[in-house]
């Protein structure tokens, strides 16, 4: 386990991986956060803009500010009781904050690689009844998405922090078979 305020090697090619990763993994709940505010366009935004980073564009503060949107969406639907899309917002959320993953060997960073996995895997879980079935669902479709860079990044980082409820539960068990 890596010392938990070391620094580690992160590559630019690799820190694009992981966007692309998480922006893959997000998408597939945006259909719900759609389906409940299709005029709604801030976590779509937020995917888009990690998937430009992972394609080459720069890192600037119009991701960033994306993902606070995508924030912001996640929040109001959760106020609204729409609890699957707040999990797809957060989900884009998480693909937008991916580009800023640290170079610093502290398990909250695993959050900003597979975190967008993990929202996701949780609003498909609850957009099908709270049935664990489609989390792990999601989750097996996330681990065959996972280029080997990804495991060789996540091994640089402690494995994922304990809490953060069903959410926290779904990203121990990705980081614990990416690993």
């Amino acid at each position: 386990m890596a010392d938990d305020s070391a620094a580690i090697e992160l590559d630019l090619p690799e820190l694009r991986e992981v966007a692309r990763y998480a922006a893959a993994c997000a998408r597939p709940a945006l259909a719900l956060f759609e389906h409940e505010r299709p005029d709604d366009r801030r976590p779509r935004a937020a995917i888009e803009a990690a998937q430009g980073f992972a394609d080459g564009a720069r890192r600037t503060k119009s991701i960033r500010d994306s993902a606070w949107a995508a924030h912001r969406a996640a929040q109001e639907t959760r106020d609204a009781g729409l609890a699957a899309a707040s999990e797809a917002a957060r989900a884009a959320l998480a693909a937008a904050s991916a580009p800023y993953l640290h170079p610093l060997a502290k398990a909250t960073q695993v959050k900003h690689i597979l975190g967008a996995a993990a929202h996701a895997a949780r609003a498909l879980e609850l957009a099908a009844g709270d049935d664990p079935a489609a989390a792990a669902d999601h989750l097996a479709r996330a681990r065959a998405l996972a280029k080997p860079v990804m495991a060789d990044v996540l091994r640089r980082y402690p494995p994922a922090p304990h809490g953060g409820g069903r959410v926290g539960e779904l990203l121990r068990q990705l980081d614990a078979f990416l690993r």
